[in-house]
């Protein structure tokens, strides 16, 4: 990934609705370093016509937990399309865009205008726009929570009682639903402006952390959510202090649905489930200590660890 500057990313959905958690960290690691980031599926259409286990309950779309469904209008996360240019068709097609940019900044650079890496897909800008550092405790490390929660409907109120228990422990805490400085939320229908605008305000909570504190939990399948997996990745490339939590930490074998060792560990994808003892994919699992137990069970241990 160091020696990156395009990436092409495979966004099938994997083990549930959403795209490989390890994919999606990737892009996060691309997107922080300044590379240029594609994807491409078959399938663009919205979460909302796409999803299988959503339904629809008194006008509402709702998800597998009966709770309304995020991002509902999108074919992807916010983080995802908010970082990488995405086309529908195979890899051939998203090639065949990637060259195509290329040369229009190759002509632009030859003109004086913006250089190849200015001709960035899509929301690639808001890499470039400088750090507002947080106002807060010098003294206290700063940390981000990421999480799912950013999309319940009562997340307020989960983040706060998460925010208390940071401090708590000596910890000034932020999360998805707090404005970053510099940033100001755009009220609008349009959910592709909504989801750049969300996409800029976390990607700056990344850059601005000490520490980020992450809820690996399955999400959409047997996968993390996305926004998650991508703010790992961009946290783990810029180099922060990193920390992971699931309810269950054992190996993913044992979580995965699977045809057993005879058959490869193969899942009802055909894709083999990693056999490495770890309770997640490697590039989180490589990158982060993994503590099993609910946010206000392991924080302790978190803070603990952090003091050393």
């Amino acid at each position: 990934m160091n020696e990156t500057t395009i990436l092409i990313a495979d966004l099938e959905a994997y083990r549930g609705s959403e795209p490989d958690s390890g994919t999606i960290f990737e892009i996060g690691m691309a997107y922080a370093k300044g590379a240029l980031c594609y994807g491409y599926t078959r399938d663009k259409r919205n979460l909302a016509c796409k999803d299988q286990k959503y339904y629809l309950c008194k006008g509402k779309v709702l998800d597998e937990h009966g709770k309304e469904a995020p991002y509902k209008e999108l074919p992807f996360s916010p983080c995802v399309v908010g970082a990488a240019k995405i086309m529908e068709g195979d890899f051939d097609v998203c090639l065949k865009v990637v060259m195509s940019d290329l040369e229009e900044g190759w002509k632009r650079e030859g003109m004086g205008g913006s250089n190849t890496r200015q001709l960035a897909a899509g929301c690639m800008t808001f890499a470039e726009t400088p750090v507002n550092h947080w106002e807060g405790e010098p003294d206290r490390p700063r940390v981000y929570l990421a999480g799912p929660e950013r999309y319940d409907e009562n997340a307020d109120k989960i983040y706060e009682e998460m925010k208390r228990l940071c401090r708590k422990h000596g910890m000034h805490a932020y999360t998805p639903k707090d404005m970053a400085a510099g940033i100001a939320k755009i009220e609008t229908d349009n959910p592709y402006i909504s989801a750049a605008n969300m996409f800029d305000n976390c990607q700056r909570h990344v850059r601005n952390c000490d520490v980020i504190i992450a809820n690996l939990n399955d999400y959409r399948g047997y996968e993390c959510s996305n926004d998650v997996g991508f703010e790992c990745g961009m946290a783990f490339q810029l180099g922060k202090r990193m920390y992971g939590y699931m309810d269950n930490a054992g190996p993913m074998k044992d979580r995965v649905p699977h045809l057993g060792e005879e058959k490869d560990f193969r899942d009802f994808t055909g894709a083999n489930v990693e056999n490495f003892d770890y309770p997640i994919n490697l590039m989180f699992a490589c990158s982060m200590p993994i503590f099993e137990g609910k946010f206000e069970n392991v924080i302790q241990r978190i803070a603990e660890d952090l003091n050393t």
